[in-house]
C-alpha cells in the first residue's frame, strides 16, 4: 500500500478507482524549422489558437443548468488568457526569432509565464498561473491532435465511484467529469484557491491537492482512499484498511447529517457566551451557501475575485451590482465587504511587473490609493450598494494613521459624489481595519478609536509576525498559528477592542480551524468568520466549550510566553 500526504482542501472520506489524467504538455515535439517554413508554422499556430476559441467558446455557451456556476467565469479567464498578446505574440515572435516549431514556442513562453505567476506573493493570484498552463495545454491538444486529456473510463457498474487523479484539472475538463460518477479529485498541484478546490467545494467532494509526483504513482483503476480530514491517500490499501475507512466514511456521513440539525441553533458555549458566526464568500452567488448552513452573516467578501481575468477592471454599476445582491441575499444580517486587495506584482494592469518583495510592496489599501480613480469606483459601488442594507467596509493591510485619514477622506469624498446623483438614497456604513500586520496589532489602540470594528486576518498576521512566507514550502513547519508572539499580538487586539468597545472579528484560516476554536475562545474572541463548509464543524464545537475554564487555563501560559498545545487545551 502506497501513502502519500497533500493538502486537503474539502473535508470528507471517498473510496473509488483512479481515473489518471495525461498532460499532453509532458512529451511534445522540440525541432527547428527551416526558414521558409516560419510563416506556415505561425499560421499553425494560430489555427491552433483559434481552433481553441472556438472549443472554449463553445463550452461557455452549451453549460448544463446545473454545472457549477464558477465553471462559467473560469472558462471566460480562459478565452481572454487564450487572445492575450503576452501569450499569443510572443509564441509567434519565438517561432520567427528562433525557428522553434509551434509547440516548442508555446511551451517556452509557457514557462516564462509560469515563473512570472510563481514569483506572486498572492496565494489566489500565484495559482492563476494555472489558468496559463491550462490554456497551452488545450493548445498543445489541438497542436498535437490529441483533444482530450481525460481517458475514456466507464464505471464497470453504478456502484463504482471514480476518482480524479490530475497534475491540474482545468474548468473546462470539469464538465466532462459530471458526466462520471465520481468521489473526489488529487491533484499533483495547486492549493486552497486553485480551481479544483473551488469546483470540489462546490460540489461537496473531498479534494486533496499538491500531492507532488502522485499522478505518476498511479494507474487507472487503481483502488483509492482519500482521507479529505487528514490529507492522507492510500492507493490499493488492504482489505482491513479498506473496511475501516469504510466504517470512517459512514460515520462521517452521519456526523455531517448530524452537523445539519445545528444549522438553526444559536453558537453559545456552556458557559453562556454568545458567538457570531459568519462566511467568508469570493463571489455574490456564494451568499447563498452561507444562509444554507445558518451564516449569520458575511464577514468577508474577498472584491478582488471580481476583478480577476478581466481585460478591464468592472466597472461602477458592475461592482455595485455585485454588492447589492449580496446585501439583498443577507436580509438585514451583517455584510462586510474588503476593498480591493492586490498588489503591484498584479495582473490587472498590462504595465504591471513583479516587485522584488510583493508581500511588501504596492500592496491592498497601498495599491488602491496610489489608484484613487479606480479607488473611488469602489468606495462609490459600496455606497450605493448600503442603501439596501448596511454595509461594513473592511479596509486591509492598514499599517499607519495617515493611511486612516486617506481612506476617510476617499469616503467622504465617494460620498458626496454619491448624494450629489442620488440625493435620497439612504447611506448606511461602517469602516473597519484589518488587522494583519505587526505594526497595527502592537499599536492597536489609536486604530481602534479611529474605526468603527477590527478583523483579525491571521494568514498575513502569522507571515509578517514570524517572518515566514506561508507560500513557500520549504519553511511550512516554521508558519505556526500558535507562537507564542502570535497568540499575543491576538489576544491584544481582542482585549483592547473590548475596551473601546469595537466589535473585533476574525476572517483568517484560523476561524475555521476547529483544532483551535477552543483556544480562540479562551482568548476571548467571540465573532469568527470562515468559509461556509467550515461553519456547523466550529459551531459545534463552541457548543461544547466552557471558555471560563479555559481562559484560566490559557492565561498562565500566555503571560510566561509559552507555547500552546491547542489539543492539550482542547482535552
Amino acid at each position: 500500500m502506497l501513502c502519500m500526504q497533500g493538502q486537503a482542501v474539502v473535508n470528507g472520506i471517498a473510496i473509488g478507482k483512479a481515473v489518471v489524467m495525461g498532460a499532453t504538455a509532458l512529451e511534445i515535439p522540440h525541432y527547428h524549422i527551416d526558414p521558409a517554413e516560419v510563416e506556415a508554422e505561425c499560421e499553425r499556430f494560430k489555427a491552433a489558437v483559434t481552433a481553441t476559441g472556438l472549443q472554449l467558446q463553445t463550452l461557455i455557451q452549451s453549460l448544463p443548468d446545473d454545472a457549477p456556476r464558477e465553471l462559467g467565469p473560469l472558462l471566460e479567464v480562459h478565452y481572454l488568457l487564450l487572445n492575450d498578446a503576452m501569450l499569443t505574440d510572443q509564441v509567434t515572435a519565438l517561432i520567427r526569432s528562433q525557428r522553434y516549431n509551434a509547440e516548442w514556442a508555446l511551451t517556452a513562453q509557457g514557462q516564462l509565464l509560469g515563473e512570472q505567476f510563481s514569483a506572486m506573493e498572492d496565494a489566489y493570484l500565484r495559482e492563476r498561473g494555472a489558468d496559463v498552463r491550462q490554456v497551452i495545454e488545450r493548445v498543445l491538444r489541438v497542436l498535437t491532435g490529441t483533444p482530450s486529456l481525460l481517458p475514456d473510463v466507464v464505471s464497470n457498474s453504478a456502484e463504482d465511484a471514480l476518482i480524479v487523479v490530475a497534475r491540474d484539472i482545468a474548468p473546462g475538463d470539469m464538465l466532462r467529469l459530471r458526466e462520471h460518477q465520481f468521489r473526489a479529485f488529487l491533484t499533483d498541484l495547486g492549493g486552497p484557491t486553485s480551481h479544483t478546490a473551488i469546483v470540489a467545494r462546490s460540489m461537496n467532494v473531498p479534494a486533496v491537492v499538491g500531492l507532488g509526483d502522485f499522478r505518476s504513482l498511479v494507474r487507472d483503476g487503481d483502488t483509492l482512499i482519500i482521507d479529505g480530514f487528514t490529507g492522507w491517500v492510500m492507493v490499493n490499501p488492504s482489505a482491513t484498511v479498506l473496511q475501516e475507512y469504510r466504517t470512517r466514511q459512514k460515520q462521517a456521513e452521519q456526523q455531517r447529517q448530524e452537523l445539519a440539525l445545528l444549522k438553526d441553533q444559536p453558537a453559545v458555549t456552556l458557559d453562556g457566551i454568545r458567538v457570531k458566526l459568519q462566511a467568508n464568500i469570493e463571489l455574490p452567488d456564494e451568499a447563498e451557501d452561507a444562509l444554507a448552513v445558518g451564516a449569520e452573516g458575511i464577514g468577508l467578501f474577498r472584491t478582488e475575485f471580481l476583478f480577476m481575468g478581466r481585460a478591464n477592471p468592472p466597472d461602477e454599476e458592475a461592482q455595485y451590482q455585485a454588492y447589492a445582491h449580496v446585501v439583498k441575499v443577507m436580509q438585514g444580517r451583517p455584510v462586510t465587504i474588503r476593498t480591493l486587495d492586490i498588489g503591484a506584482d498584479k495582473i490587472l494592469d498590462d504595465d504591471a511587473t513583479v516587485a522584488t518583495n510583493p508581500a511588501l510592496g504596492l500592496r491592498a489599501v497601498r495599491y488602491c490609493m496610489a489608484r484613487p480613480e479606480q479607488f473611488q469606483t469602489q468606495l462609490r459601488a459600496l455606497l450605493r450598494a448600503s442603501d439596501h442594507g448596511h454595509v461594513r467596509i473592511l479596509v486591509p493591510m492598514i499599517t499607519q494613521m495617515q493611511e486612516v485619514i486617506a481612506v476617510r477622506e476617499a469616503l467622504e469624498q465617494a460620498r458626496a459624489d454619491v448624494m450629489k446623483a442620488a440625493p435620497a438614497l439612504d447611506i448606511k456604513v461602517s469602516l473597519g481595519a484589518m488587522v494583519e500586520t505587526p505594526a497595527i496589532a502592537i499599536a492597536i489602540e489609536p486604530f481602534a478609536r479611529a474605526f468603527d470594528f477590527l478583523s483579525i486576518g491571521t494568514n498575513d498576521l502569522i507571515q509578517y509576525t514570524l517572518a515566514v512566507d506561508r507560500t513557500d514550502p520549504e519553511v511550512t513547519d516554521l508558519y505556526d498559528p500558535l507562537h507564542p508572539a502570535v497568540l499575543r499580538l491576538i489576544s491584544h487586539v481582542i482585549n483592547v477592542g473590548h475596551r473601546f468597545n469595537k466589535p473585533v472579528s476574525m476572517c483568517g484560516e484560523m476561524a475555521g480551524n476547529t483544532r483551535v476554536t477552543r483556544l480562540l475562545l479562551a482568548l476571548g474572541l467571540t465573532s469568527f468568520s470562515m468559509h461556509p463548509q467550515q461553519l456547523l464543524d466550529v459551531k459545534q464545537r463552541i457548543l461544547k466549550t466552557n471558555s471560563a475554564t479555559l481562559r484560566m487555563t490559557l492565561a498562565p501560559a500566555l503571560n510566561r510566553g509559552e507555547h500552546i498545545d491547542a489539543d492539550q487545551l482542547a482535552g
